[in-house]
């Protein structure tokens, strides 16, 4: 169904289950940092080309700092830093399950981006140069989200979508689409098939923020969220058969 997709990964993708007691310590867990870079894997397998927009909240949260009375731009810069990490260590992962695994037997390639220049480990975010790796059969993972305070790394995969011209973002989650309010605390909560942009903005669901669904509503880009931790949705997705909720 798709040619070229957002896949929008938050941070806590990558960290360790803490609901677990034998969860490994520290903010990466190996086997769910390589999960995630399989999920990537069967996309690029099926021809689609895939930028990955990931957050840094396994590590540091900007409104984290805030709350301490921290300056609010000092703290969202430290989490795109944050984002940095997660995207170097997605990028060893993919670069590592997908050796001979492109179409020709060779590599399969990945390029991180950054909107903020760290040119000795990192590409600046460069528009077109980002559409030519994804033609070439690269993923590209963009890190520091927009490069700017008070925004989202939602409204990053939201403004990398367009700019890329995307026809969809993956937003992965740990539950199985959008309710009207949280189904962990309310058993009566109602999952959504289909939203309109207009739904999510008027009635305040948590699919993204503000900004990334205006974003999204502006340029016409579909956002599908569906749960992470089923290995098939991903391939459930891209074959048209419906899972999660699509917002259109």
């Amino acid at each position: 169904m798709y040619k070229r997709i957002i896949l929008k990964l938050s941070g806590e993708t990558l960290a360790p289950d803490a609901s677990k007691p034998d969860a490994p310590r520290g903010v990466f867990d190996a086997q769910r940092v390589d999960a995630a870079a399989e999920m990537i894997l069967k996309l690029q397998a099926r021809g689609i080309q895939v930028g990955v927009v990931i957050g840094g909240g396994n590590i540091w949260r900007g409104r984290e700092g805030s709350m301490m009375a921290m300056d609010r731009a000092t703290a969202d810069y430290m989490g795109m830093l944050s984002t940095v990490l997660n995207a170097l260590a997605m990028q060893d992962a993919i670069e590592r399950a997908g050796m001979g695994k492109a179409a020709d037997g060779s590599d399969i390639q990945c390029r991180v981006q950054t909107a903020i220049e760290m040119r000795q480990i990192a590409e600046p975010y460069i528009r077109r140069r980002a559409i030519r790796h994804l033609e070439k059969g690269r993923v590209v993972i963009f890190g520091c989200g927009t490069g700017n305070p008070f925004f989202s790394t939602d409204t990053a995969a939201a403004l990398r979508a367009a700019e890329i011209g995307a026809d969809v973002i993956f937003k992965a989650t740990n539950v199985d689409g959008v309710y009207d309010s949280d189904p962990k605390l309310n058993p009566e909560a109602k999952k959504y098939d289909t939203l309109s942009h207009i739904d999510v903005l008027k009635d305040g669901l948590h699919v993204m923020d503000s900004t990334a669904a205006s974003l999204c509503m502006d340029n016409s880009i579909e956002i599908l969220v569906f749960n992470l931790n089923d290995p098939h949705n991903i391939v459930k997705a891209i074959t048209g058969e419906h899972i999660g909720t699509i917002v259109k």
